[in-house]
């Protein structure tokens, strides 16, 4: 294809690691640093990751997730995922968030020199049985309890600061119009125009509140493939997964982000999913009533990057194409049936 993303584009997708290379970590380092670091030995499986690397460790009676950093992420920015975990756990403990497994000395985490001139960083965090989110048709009571949990994260994380918390992140809401780049990657003119639809939206919606819009560090990526849930418990959630784009950004974009997943689903209510989850995200956390018309249109871009960003991905790692094009696909799909609805019908409901 031969297509560029852009210049910016471009310098978020590099400080987001997303062009980092995938190289493998020794095994019998890895080995090493977690006997002598954690106490741990035993069995590893290596696990996807759109960034670095995650194993899981079978140790004795206990199951772990081993994860080491991008080679290219900054120290600051790894440390910054890791404290706003310690954060939560030490200050809301009640929240079901994974929790860290400290060292033999009480550290988060450990640095790995690789000798090449690169420092990477280990981390190890307790495994948490469950099916993932994604895995279930989750009802309207589950919706609500999982949006509850979130708005729960949001108020917690109000007072937390962190030095590398205003970092750029390519998949912030913020960056939306720098995606622009990406359209031309959509084979379909009918996807195309679609995301232009979006594009002009957004302009003409958020843009000009981004300004005022209320801000701090948010979890970035409250997805159904980043939580836990157990169906037959009474609180649903059982664990909050990847810390990875925590991120110093307008609070509403945070609710936007999971909203962006269950939208256009059925053809019937394309926005029901959305409603169920936002209810109980205001039952913890109420959305500030000027920002609220914000919502929709900050999901409906949202949606329209995790289609754009197929296409890229797709080009990066042709072995992988066949399945990032049809989940590009099912997001054009979703995208289309909520489009479909008027946008100040959409907020209505919100608003019940």
């Amino acid at each position: 294809m031969n297509k560029s993303p852009g210049v910016v584009l471009q310098r978020l997708l590099e400080e987001s690691c997303l062009l980092s290379s995938s190289e493998s970590i020794d095994a019998l380092l890895l080995k090493n640093i977690l006997e002598s670091n954690y106490g741990l030995s035993g069995n590893f499986e290596r696990w996807g990751s759109e960034k670095g690397h995650t194993f899981s460790l079978k140790a004795d009676a206990n199951e772990y997730l081993v994860k080491v950093s991008p080679s290219d992420e900054p120290q600051p920015v790894t440390a910054l995922q890791i404290a706003a975990m310690r954060y939560l756990d030490d200050t809301a403990h009640a929240l079901p968030i994974q929790r860290i497994t400290s060292t033999l000395d009480h550290r988060d985490s450990v640095p790995i020199d690789l000798g090449d001139g690169t420092c990477r960083t280990l981390s190890v965090f307790w495994f948490v049985e469950g099916l993932l989110w994604e895995q279930l048709d989750a009802n309207v009571e589950q919706l609500t309890k999982a949006g509850d949990v979130l708005g729960r994260v949001n108020v917690a994380l109000r007072s937390f600061r962190h030095p590398a918390a205003g970092r750029s992140l390519v998949y912030d809401i913020r960056h939306f119009l720098d995606w622009a780049g990406l359209v031309e990657y959509a084979p379909d003119p009918k996807h195309r125009l679609l995301a232009q639809r979006v594009f002009n939206l957004f302009e003409e919606v958020v843009l000009p509140r981004l300004p005022s819009l209320e801000m701090q560090v948010i979890h970035g990526d409250y997805a159904p493939n980043n939580v836990v849930v157990d169906p037959h418990s009474d609180g649903f959630v059982k664990t909050i997964l990847d810390f990875g784009d925590t991120v110093h950004s307008a609070v509403i974009f945070d609710p936007a982000n999971t909203v962006a997943h269950l939208i256009g689903r059925s053809q019937d209510h394309p926005w029901q999913d959305a409603v169920a989850f936002v209810a109980g995200y205001e039952q913890s956390r109420p959305i500030n009533n000027s920002e609220l018309p914000l919502l929709p249109v900050s999901a409906l871009a949202r949606l329209t990057m995790l289609a754009l960003i197929r296409y890229w991905k797709a080009e990066c790692t042709p072995a992988q194409s066949e399945e990032l094009l049809a989940s590009a696909e099912y997001y054009w799909g979703n995208l289309e049936r909520a489009m479909a609805v008027p946008v100040d019908s959409v907020i209505a409901r919100f608003r019940c």
